[in-house]
């Protein structure tokens, strides 16, 4: 799930509270996190209960909706321009400006470089909060050493940070007491064998019968099952699945449209770009030339397959 996603780090910077501060952020929409490096705040996310933070935690908005940050102490919320806070220069400092800070953090946002990320986005909980791991901890140390470093080779690294702290936080996350989703359903025995098999195995002509069979469970049983956890019927959630890792390689445009029609389960090209015409809304070789990633050769060989094989 993360490497389609591809995370890719826009902006982070160091942020300080000290005395009485509060400041709030409207929706932003793209993916957000907040590494705790000492100290405590609380945090307040629209349509969630209010959380403290403290040191060692780390939070991930895959959505980011409005939000409030505050130190112990009440105070009136100051509004704050996302914009403005990207270009002020070193640490930004909530509340009294001298002396030494009550919490120190590291916040940002990231990019997913997937065209499909809000399939993946939208079956992930609002807030995810990760308290007392150890793993995730030593990476936010590391997350907070490197930003402030300010080394050769930074920006990667704080990619690739990104990947791993992403990773360990829907690792720790407890699926079970999660929100339909996919966290919910991978933490489901059963319902985890059948999306590992999806996830494995596209090409495969998946039915809601084999997969059921897969699970150990009776076709109506697994139907129920994975609809209520996971928020999608089974060939629903496989049919998105298929369509994301389409539009992944269409936009390499390093594979012909059989070839991308055979890797998402689908026995004809021409069978796929109807298929991917109904679910995106344009044939495959269109969005591959709007994507601006095919080769020229490519482009032309998928748009003389979907000649030979009109949708």
């Amino acid at each position: 799930m993360i490497d389609l996603l591809r995370p890719r780090t826009v902006f982070s910077k160091g942020i300080s509270g000290a005395g009485r501060w509060a400041v709030s952020y409207d929706a932003f929409g793209h993916p957000g996190f907040c590494a705790v490096i000492e100290g405590r705040c609380r945090l307040a996310v629209a349509g969630e209960a209010p959380i403290v933070l403290e040191q060692g935690d780390f939070v991930l908005l895959p959505a980011t909706p409005a939000f409030t940050m505050s130190g112990s102490e009440p105070a009136r919320a100051r509004r704050i321009d996302p914009r403005a806070a990207q270009t002020a220069d070193g640490e930004v400092r909530h509340g009294n400006p001298d002396g030494p800070a009550d919490v120190r953090l590291r916040g940002g946002y990231f990019v997913f470089d997937s065209p499909d990320a809000a399939l993946i986005v939208s079956l992930l909980p609002a807030l995810i909060h990760i308290h007392g791991d150890e793993r995730l901890a030593m990476l936010v140390r590391l997350f907070g050493e490197e930003a402030s470093a300010g080394r050769a080779g930074r920006d990667l690294v704080l990619t690739r940070l990104v990947e791993v702290l992403l990773i360990e936080s829907l690792r720790a996350t407890p699926g079970g007491d999660a929100p339909p989703g996919l966290l919910r359903g991978l933490a489901d025995e059963r319902i985890a064998a059948a999306l590992r098999l999806m996830h494995g195995d596209p090409e495969r002509p998946w039915t809601v019968e084999e997969l059921a069979r897969q699970a150990s469970l009776s076709r109506s049983a697994f139907f129920d099952r994975f609809t209520r956890l996971v928020g999608l019927r089974p060939m629903e959630y496989l049919l998105a699945w298929r369509m994301a890792l389409a539009k992944d390689l269409l936009r390499g445009g390093a594979l012909a449209l059989d070839e991308v029609a055979r890797r998402v389960g689908y026995g004809s090209a021409s069978t796929f770009s109807t298929a991917f015409s109904r679910q995106v809304g344009q044939p495959p070789g269109r969005f591959a030339r709007g994507a601006g990633e095919s080769r020229p050769a490519t482009g032309r060989a998928i748009e003389r397959t979907e000649m030979a094989h009109p949708a």
